[in-house]
């Protein structure tokens, strides 16, 4: 590899850590962008980023929310009941995010 290649890679890192430092801005079009390039975002990465998308642009969060739960049904061992805590807990996000996500870590698989 020639030394400007190699510089190249150190500064942009792996795909996942762009994607981790895109979350941390906030930046949609970052998160998006560094997502493509994942072969699959967790559940729980995902669920980070239903909360920006609830921050910055509301108007898609019940399609991101949509999307997530429906992630989450397809969990081996998902209960329907823990699938009604998911949707009770995306219900709530909006205006009480902190009780939303202590129910969502409580049936996080």
């Amino acid at each position: 590899m020639a030394p400007c290649e190699h510089a190249f890679v150190s500064v942009r890192g792996s795909p996942y850590a762009r994607f981790q430092r895109a979350l941390e801005t906030g930046n949609l079009t970052l998160i998006r962008g560094a997502a493509a390039e994942l072969p699959r975002v967790s559940l729980e990465d995902a669920l980070r980023v239903c909360l920006v998308i609830r921050e910055r642009e509301p108007q898609a969060f019940d399609r991101a929310a949509r999307r997530w739960l429906s992630r989450y049904a397809g969990v081996p061992g998902a209960t329907l009941d823990q699938l009604a805590v998911a949707v009770a807990a995306f219900q709530l996000m909006r205006k009480q995010p902190e009780l939303a996500l202590e129910l969502l870590e409580e049936i996080a698989p």
